[in-house]
């Protein structure tokens, strides 16, 4: 008799014992009752393509991908979403029946599905969206808030020269802020998103002045650790409607289970709770 596989899948980094994506995962396994399992996997630069081409042998259907593996992921596969190629970096993989390695990035989705929830009433024409931060995930937050129609991406970061590189890979509807003038960009924005560590547990404080935001505007951070950074806190006591970062890492994980497992997962209360474990 037959035994049918057990699906394999897992998320390669280094470090990866921070990771809640292995919570989440075995969560949606365990609640619709589907025999396979999720695992965490250290991985060095250095091993990463020999692991990577070795999983699909192993058992495993696909495989996310995190820091500081990203980019480099992107050479290794075989084939790689147009979405990918314009945020630069991939974070989720599909092994193919084929044999085929299949890179795609679900941040941006993970990013706009966790803000429609979170903040129903904001619309992409509103008005300019004010992005702290010049790395991979202001990239994959600006690709999507572009393709959802927000007219102007106002972006500052604190080495401006990558925040320079970034209006050159998106174009014109970048408009680039000094850091010292983060504070006053907030003013002219209908949405303000940090994408920078600062805020976050063991990092920096985040020092931009907040006196620019108004009640209209709508503020998420993408540090959820803690869940509510100095940046809502300060938001929430001005009347904003506040975002909190860990809806984008749930979010984003909804089409790489449906892809590997066969089943569209539900971000409810359960799974936030399964994720702050």
């Amino acid at each position: 008799m037959n035994m049918p596989n057990i699906p394999l899948a897992g998320v390669i980094g280094s470090p990866i014992a921070q990771s809640k994506s292995p919570q989440v995962h075995r969560h949606w396994l365990k609640t619709y009752g589907i025999a396979g399992h999720y695992i965490p996997m250290d991985v060095s630069t250095d091993n990463l393509e020999e692991v990577v081409r070795t999983l699909p042998k192993m058992g495993f259907v696909g495989a996310n991908v995190t820091l500081p593996h990203k980019e480099k992921i992107m050479s290794i596969a075989d084939l790689v979403t147009d979405r990918a190629i314009l945020i630069g970096a991939a974070n989720t993989l599909i092994f193919r029946k084929d044999g085929k390695i299949h890179a795609d990035n679900t941040d941006g989705y993970g990013f706009l599905e966790n803000l429609k929830i979170g903040a129903p009433n904001w619309s992409p024409k509103s008005g300019p969206a004010a992005v702290l931060g010049a790395g991979g995930a202001a990239r994959a937050v600006i690709a999507s808030l572009l393709d959802a129609g927000v007219p102007e991406i106002l972006l500052s970061n604190r080495t401006r020269v990558r925040a320079e590189k970034l209006k050159a890979d998106f174009g014109n509807r970048l408009r680039i802020f000094d850091w010292v003038q983060a504070g006053n960009m907030m003013e002219h924005a209908a949405l303000v998103v940090n994408t920078t560590s600062l805020g976050m547990i063991g990092k920096g404080e985040m020092r931009v002045p907040l006196d620019g935001l108004n009640a209209a505007t709508v503020v998420t951070d993408l540090v959820y650790a803690p869940l509510k950074t100095n940046l809502l806190e300060t938001a929430e006591q001005v009347g904003c409607v506040t975002v909190d970062g860990l809806g984008m890492l749930l979010h984003q994980a909804v089409p790489a289970f449906e892809r590997w497992f066969g089943t569209r997962p539900e971000v409810d209360r359960a799974t936030r709770a399964a994720a702050l474990r």
